[in-house]
C-alpha cells in the first residue's frame, strides 16, 4: 500500500471499533468530537507532510525490511543520519502544529523492541524478533499509527509489581495458553492512544524473577476485545465545545491527547508477543525506549518552542514594545534556551551507534542530558512569554463579549464596542489580532497545549529524577577520577 494521505488516515479511524469514554459516557463518534478532533488533526499532519515533495527527505525513507518507501515514523534507524533526521522531522512537526503530534512514542517503541527482542532470542532461543519484524512490516506496509504504551499506574510505588495489593497496577499475564496469553491491567498518560490503529505494550520498570508475569511486551489492535480508553482532561478543554469560541480556544485546529488505556482480559496471539516472562530483559527495553524518547524531546519541544517564541514576539509588537531593549533581551534568552535543547537532540543523535540487531541507538548519556534540560528550559521559555505578553493573556473577556450587541453605554455603546475600544492594539493592528495572539499564548502556556509543551516537558519520557539516575549511571565518575589521578601523579 502507498503512503496514506491525511484524509485516508482520518477515514481509517472510522473503521475501528475503539471504545472511548469521556465525562462518564461512551463517545460513539469520537473521530468528530470537538475535544478529540484537534489531536487527530495533529497526527494527520504527519501524513500530510509525507505527501509534500518539499519535506520528502525528512518525512519518508526506504524501509530496511522491505525496501519500500515508508513514513519515517514507522522506520528502524539505520545510521546516525537517520537519528538526526528524526529530530529534524520532529522540530518541523512542532512548528506546523504547535502541539504534540503523537506518533513519536510508536517510533521509539519500534526501535527499542527491535533491538531488545534480538538479544532476548539470542539468550533464550525464543522467536520474538521474527514476531516483531513481521508486525512492523505490516505496520509499514499499511502506514499505521501505533501507540507505544509503557507507563503503568504503579499503585504503591515503594512496592514491586508482585507485591502490589492489586496486581492490575502493572500490566500482567493472567493466563498462558497454547495459542497466546491473556493480559490485564492498564497504561496511563497514553499519548495519542485513541488516535492509533495499534498499540505496543512494554514494561515500565526493571523486574526480578518474582515479577516474571509482569515482564510482558506485545502488540494488539486499538479496538481489541476487552480494551477501552478513558479520555484525559486538559486545562480549558471544554472551550472546544463552546459555540463562538474559536478565538478563546487559542489553537483551534491542533491539540494533544492523553488517555487511560484499560486491558480487561485481552487475548494476545503468540505472533504478537515480544516478551513473556524473560524478566531480566525488562530493564533493557525500558532504558532503550526511554533513551529514544528523551532524544525525541530535543526535536518536538523545540518546534513548539519556535512557535511560542514567534507568538511572544507578535504580542510584543502588538503591544508596541517590540523595540524595548528588555523585550529584545528576553526574546534572545528564549532563542538561546530553545536552540540549546536542539543542540542536545542533535548531539545524542550524532553520537549514536549500531545495536546487535542492526538498527541505531542514540548516546544514552546525552539523551538523558537532553531530557533533563527539557524539564527546565520550556518552563523558563513560558515564563518569559508570559512576562512579555502581559496580564491581558489571562484576564481578557471572552470572544462573545467582543462581538456582543448588548447596550451598556449612555451613548448606545455595546459590550462589543467597549471591549474593542479598551483592548485596542497599536495603530495598524486589529483588536481581534491582539485577542487571537493573547489567547494563543494562554493556550500554549496554561491551557490544553501546555499539557503537551510545559507539563509534558517535565514528566514525559520519565520524571527529572529518572534522567538523573541514568546520568549518574552513564556519567563514568570513576573514569573521570582516574583522569585526575593520571594528571596529578596519584598512583
Amino acid at each position: 500500500m502507498a503512503l496514506k494521505t491525511a484524509q485516508e488516515y482520518i477515514e481509517s479511524l472510522r473503521t475501528l471499533k475503539t471504545r472511548v469514554y469521556m465525562f462518564g459516557e461512551k463517545i460513539d463518534n469520537w473521530v468528530d468530537h470537538p475535544m478529540i478532533r484537534p489531536s487527530i488533526n495533529c497526527v494527520a499532519m504527519t501524513y500530510a507532510l509525507a505527501q509534500d515533495p518539499q519535506y520528502a527527505d525528512l518525512m519518508t525513507v526506504k524501509s530496511s525490511l522491505t525496501g519500500n518507501t515508508i513514513n519515517r515514523f514507522t522506520h528502524l534507524h539505520q545510521s546516525t543520519e537517520d537519528l538526526v533526521n528524526k529530530v529534524k522531522m520532529q522540530r518541523l512537526l512542532g512548528q506546523k502544529t504547535a502541539s504534540c503530534f503523537q506518533r513519536c512514542v510508536g517510533m521509539d517503541s519500534f526501535n527499542a523492541v527491535f533491538s531488545t527482542t534480538f538479544e532476548i532470542d539470542e539468550a533464550h532461543g525464543t522467536h520474538y524478533h521474527e514476531n516483531f519484524k513481521k508486525f512492523l512490516t505490516f505496520v509499514q506496509d499499511n502506514d499505521l499509527t501505533v501507540d507505544g504504551a509503557m507507563t503503568d499506574p504503579k499503585g504503591d510505588r515503594s512496592k514491586a509489581p508482585h507485591d502490589q495489593k492489586d496486581p492490575d497496577m502493572f500490566v500482567h499475564v493472567v493466563e498462558r495458553r497454547e495459542d497466546g496469553i491473556v493480559v490485564c491491567g492498564a497504561k496511563c498518560h497514553q499519548t495519542g492512544s485513541i488516535n492509533s490503529h495499534w498499540h505496543i505494550f512494554m514494561p515500565t520498570i526493571s523486574m526480578g524473577e518474582a515479577d516474571k508475569d509482569w515482564a510482558v511486551s506485545f502488540a494488539c489492535p486499538t479496538d481489541a476485545e476487552g480494551m477501552y480508553m478513558i479520555y484525559g482532561r486538559q486545562s480549558c478543554d471544554t472551550r472546544k465545545m463552546e459555540e463562538g469560541a474559536s478565538i478563546d480556544v487559542g489553537n483551534a485546529k491542533f491539540g494533544g491527547q492523553e488517555a487511560l488505556v484499560v486491558l480487561d482480559h485481552v487475548f494476545i496471539p503468540n505472533e504478537y508477543i515480544f516478551l513473556n516472562g524473560e524478566y531480566e530483559f525488562a530493564g533493557m527495553m525500558v532504558e532503550r525506549f526511554a533513551g529514544y524518547h528523551r532524544q525525541s524531546y530535543g526535536g518536538c519541544k523545540v518546534g513548539v518552542g519556535d512557535v511560542v517564541i514567534g507568538a511572544t514576539a507578535l504580542a510584543a509588537e502588538y503591544n508596541g514594545v517590540e523595540k524595548a531593549s528588555a523585550v529584545k533581551d528576553k526574546l534572545i534568552e528564549m532563542l538561546h534556551l530553545n536552540e540549546t535543547l536542539y543542540c542536545c537532540g542533535i548531539a545524542c543523535s550524532s553520537q549514536g551507534f549500531q545495536t546487535k540487531a542492526g538498527n541505531y541507538q542514540i548516546d544514552l548519556l546525552l539523551a538523558n542530558v537532553c531530557k533533563q534540560n527539557v524539564t527546565r528550559f520550556p518552563y523558563e521559555i513560558v515564563r518569559l512569554a508570559e512576562d512579555v505578553a502581559g496580564g491581558l493573556m489571562v484576564t481578557m473577556p471572552s470572544q462573545k463579549d467582543f462581538t456582543s450587541d448588548t447596550v451598556v453605554g449612555r451613548n448606545g455603546e455595546t459590550i462589543g464596542d467597549i471591549c474593542n475600544k479598551f483592548f485596542a492594539a497599536k495603530d495598524g493592528v486589529s483588536t481581534e489580532d491582539r485577542q487571537r495572539i493573547m489567547r494563543f499564548l494562554e493556550n500554549m502556556c496554561l491551557g490544553a497545549a501546555a499539557v503537551g509543551y510545559r507539563t509534558e516537558s517535565m514528566h514525559g519520557a520519565g520524571s527529572p529524577q529518572a534522567q538523573r539516575i541514568m546520568i549518574a549511571r552513564q556519567g563514568d565518575i570513576q573514569g573521570k577520577k582516574q583522569l585526575a589521578k593520571d594528571i596529578a601523579g596519584i598512583q
